[in-house]
């Protein structure tokens, strides 16, 4: 009988790929997004000192109040623009994107896109 690895558990090892290659560091942190069956949720991270600098998420009342479900592009692309512009406040333009494992598309390419938009350059 075959049989196959769960799909979370392909993800983690593509993240753990992932994260080997790079880290965030104090001028150049990591963008890090995570995703559920019910939120989106987007992290700035200083890798060296293990620090989150900012993040944002579908579960923050403020945003929530602006979507009509937190769990589609609109609500990925809206965390997208506001963890972008509170790293902009911050004072950093400059990220490395990390997918976490997650295929880049749906989703995840609206985060990344709508981060663009809003000033982030990677």
């Amino acid at each position: 009988m075959v049989s196959k690895e769960s799909r979370s558990k392909i993800r983690a090892k593509k993240h753990m790929r992932i994260r080997n290659r790079f880290s965030g560091t104090a001028e150049r942190p990591r963008l890090a997004v995570f995703r559920s069956n019910n939120h989106v949720y987007a992290q700035v991270i200083d890798d060296v000192a293990g620090k989150t600098i900012v993040s944002a998420s579908t579960l923050e009342k403020d945003i929530k109040a602006e979507l009509k479900n937190t769990d589609d592009i609109d609500a990925a692309s809206k965390v997208g623009s506001v963890v972008a512009q509170r790293a902009m406040e911050k004072g950093i333009k400059a990220v490395v994107f990390d997918r976490g494992g997650y295929v880049y598309h749906g989703k995840v390419k609206a985060l990344a896109d709508a981060a663009r938009e809003a000033g982030l350059e990677f």
